[in-house]
């Protein structure tokens, strides 16, 4: 079976929940339907410009992303609009790419120095994961995994912005597997808590309920019972 090792994961929020799985070594990518628990027959499948536009060339250099609605900034427009934000390097600068999720384009490129994601560039090459914490009390909160042991907590509009460590008081549940991590992804659901899946060495990840701020589930293995057809060649 594959290892899954070197691909960043990220949700997508626009029409029928899935996550995208991107595989850097082979400069693939993988599309896992949440409703349906699988992954459609005709992928793994080349990243291309027919599939993923002016953003193509980058997904080699990609370091992770996620996705998002009505946030405020120069870059944001819409309440309703869905957005997936993919952090990446081109020539050594740190970049971010907004892709309009809904008109399923990229809406634009940006050096993230000038965008309101700006805070995170001292922390960008250590940044393995991130996601939109939307929870009560905090619409627009946003944490990131690193690769060091910590994790930041940021809100954009307000420029709220903390670095701390990953142990049982900030990530309950996920600090015994904190130098694991290879990347996760959030799925958003409606009528439940949300959960986190957090990839990790050895093809396992855990669950981690975002609502609650806490794991809620031990190891558990990435296979075709957990993940069907995550891992097809």
């Amino acid at each position: 079976m594959p290892k899954l090792e070197n691909v960043v994961a990220v949700d997508w929020r626009s029409g029928k929940d899935r996550c995208y799985f991107f595989f850097k070594d082979s400069n693939t990518y993988t599309r896992f339907n949440i409703g349906d628990n699988q992954v459609p027959d005709d992928y793994p499948s080349d990243v291309k410009e027919s599939n993923w536009g002016a953003f193509h060339p980058h997904v080699k250099h990609l370091r992770f992303g996620f996705s998002s609605n009505g946030i405020m900034g120069d870059h944001v427009k819409g309440i309703d609009d869905d957005f997936l934000w993919l952090f990446y390097k081109d020539n050594g600068t740190p970049m971010v790419c907004k892709y309009d999720q809904d008109k399923d384009n990229v809406a634009g490129m940006y050096p993230l120095a000038t965008t309101f994601w700006a805070p995170l560039l001292p922390y960008f090459d250590r940044i393995i994961a991130g996601t939109w914490w939307k929870v009560s009390g905090y619409p627009y909160l946003f944490r990131f995994l690193m690769n060091d042991g910590r994790s930041i907590q940021f809100e954009p509009p307000w420029n709220n912005f903390k670095v701390e460590t990953i142990n049982s008081h900030t990530w309950p549940g996920l600090s015994p597997y904190k130098d694991r991590i290879i990347t996760a992804v959030q799925n958003d659901r409606t009528f439940a808590d949300s959960y986190y899946y957090v990839f990790l060495t050895n093809n396992q990840y855990i669950r981690y309920n975002i609502e609650e701020n806490k794991a809620d589930s031990g190891l558990i293995d990435v296979d075709d019972e957990s993940w069907p057809g995550l891992l097809r060649d």
